[in-house]
């Protein structure tokens, strides 16, 4: 799958602040850009916002989709820190459902991503995950016509496989 994205680049290396392959609507044409991973926070001494929550908002639009193949989460602290990683259980890649902005005089487009409560795969080690997009809703994602209450859910049970990093 990795090489499959490598065109894209591969989002799941990315920190916040730098840039990233996203794709998004144009009218009615599809594109892929870079944009910088964190939103311009409100106040100066904010950090970017890299994730934002979905319930109860409406993106009519500015969504755009983020290629990735598979995302991490951290339990523990110290020593007993452990990484883990989550991929679909198919093996197939994915996107996460994001919005991004235009550029403003001190800040670049940029994106943030979705996020939602976890599913059961994820929650026993984080409460929330970035909503994650099947390959064929994918544009659905991007149809502003669409209700986020249609599309911005948790996949089922059983969707990730989640590996032990270290």
């Amino acid at each position: 799958m990795r090489q499959q994205l490598s065109f894209w680049g591969d989002w799941t290396r990315n920190k916040a602040g730098e840039p990233a392959s996203v794709i998004r609507r144009t009218g009615d044409d599809i594109e892929l850009v870079e944009l910088r991973w964190g939103l311009k926070p409100r106040c100066p001494e904010d950090r970017p916002a890299i994730n934002i929550r979905s319930e109860g908002r409406h993106f009519p639009s500015h969504r755009c989709l983020v290629p990735a193949s598979e995302f991490f989460f951290s339990t523990g602290s110290g020593a007993q820190r452990t990484r883990w990683k989550f991929s679909l259980a198919d093996g197939d890649s994915f996107y996460f459902a994001g919005i991004w902005r235009p550029a403003s005089e001190d800040w670049p487009e940029s994106y943030a991503v979705l996020t939602i409560a976890a599913n059961p795969d994820v929650a026993p080690y984080s409460g929330r995950q970035m909503v994650v997009m099947r390959r064929e809703d994918r544009m659905d994602w991007l149809d502003p016509t669409r209700p986020e209450e249609e599309l911005l859910r948790p996949l089922p049970a059983g969707s990730f496989r989640v590996q032990r990093e270290r």
